[in-house]
């Protein structure tokens, strides 16, 4: 006879907001953010972990939503697309996409955007070969990626450009 699945209360901020939810333990965090929170900018692709499509931040760190419990990022932090910019105040890095028509489609654009926001936090002025060994996870299905190398690197520039002076 199988067990009953539990459920369990998590409170996670995301986006710079503070939910607190009941759910089930075997929720995928991709899920969550998209039907309990209403978070659609976050894609579900191939559901593998492969395509890169779901990428989010958890406590600044690229990860795979659809690979992640929601009950692991209890009392962490999220960040999805919605949490980067606006549409009236676009981030650096989404400025840098549009401009340089690092998308096509659009599908794959939020997952690239995330990793490339984490990317550059680690490695604020990488070469051509680093961003694309840094991108080797997201796959798209309608660009040849150069444009999304340019828009990564132009989305260096401009985040250089704001970094306040030490």
């Amino acid at each position: 006879m199988a067990e009953a699945v539990g459920t369990q209360k998590i409170s996670v901020t995301v986006n710079g907001v503070k939910y607190e939810r009941e759910v089930n333990v075997r929720t995928l965090l991709t899920d969550f953010i998209r039907r309990e929170l209403g978070l659609t900018g976050t894609h579900v692709g191939c559901e593998q972990g492969v395509c890169g499509a779901c990428t989010i931040l958890l406590d600044g760190d690229a990860v795979r939503s659809c690979l992640t419990l929601a009950v692991q990022a209890n009392g962490r932090s999220v960040t999805t697309i919605e949490g980067l910019g606006s549409p009236e105040q676009l981030h650096p890095i989404q400025e840098a996409f549009r401009e340089k028509h690092g998308l096509q489609c659009g599908f794959c654009t939020p997952g690239f955007i995330i990793t490339v926001s984490a990317y550059l936090a680690e490695n604020p002025d990488p070469s051509e070969h680093e961003i694309r060994e840094a991108l080797s996870g997201n796959i798209c299905r309608c660009t040849g990626y150069q444009n999304i190398i340019e828009s990564v690197i132009e989305a260096a520039q401009k985040m250089k450009a704001i970094e306040p002076a030490t």
